[in-house]
């Protein structure tokens, strides 16, 4: 399997890992199953995220997706953020093996998820959540409780 620069870079040199305490919003998704479970804590100001931080179990291209969509996420407003696709993800990475490509969909559920506790504890809404269900299944990924 041929990684790109970038994802190797991304997994040897990852960006913004961590937690935040008293994060705005926490958004997790993945399954032991596959073995990638990808956490993403947000901080918002105004409608801005300010800080973003990700712990990421599993496979290199897991971590780099997670470390690509942070830094992409960065500053941008909430609407920007939900805007990011997995494709994003990948063509930042400058692509990723097809059996990967899991790994950029989870980065993109992730954030996504954090988002929706953000606006959950707030009561605030954004058009880009429309119809978006937390506890949906999207490729048999179930969330589970794991200590990273």
């Amino acid at each position: 399997m041929l990684y790109t620069e970038k994802v190797m870079d991304h997994f040897m040199n990852p960006r913004n890992v961590g937690e935040i305490e008293n994060a705005d919003g926490v958004g997790e998704v993945g399954n032991v199953k596959c073995g990638d479970i990808m956490r993403i804590y947000i901080k918002v100001e105004g409608d801005q995220i300010v800080d973003v931080k990700f712990k990421t179990f599993g496979c290199g291209s897991a971590i780099a997706a997670s470390s690509v969509a942070t830094e992409l996420i960065m500053g941008k407003t909430i609407d920007e953020a939900l805007a990011l696709t997995n494709k994003q993800v990948i063509d930042e990475l400058g692509g990723l093996p097809p059996v990967k490509v899991h790994c950029s969909v989870l980065a993109e559920q992730a954030l996504k998820a954090a988002i929706y506790d953000y606006a959950t504890k707030n009561a605030l809404t954004f058009k880009g959540l429309e119809g978006y269900d937390p506890d949906e299944d999207h490729h048999d990924h179930d969330v589970v409780d794991i200590e990273f």
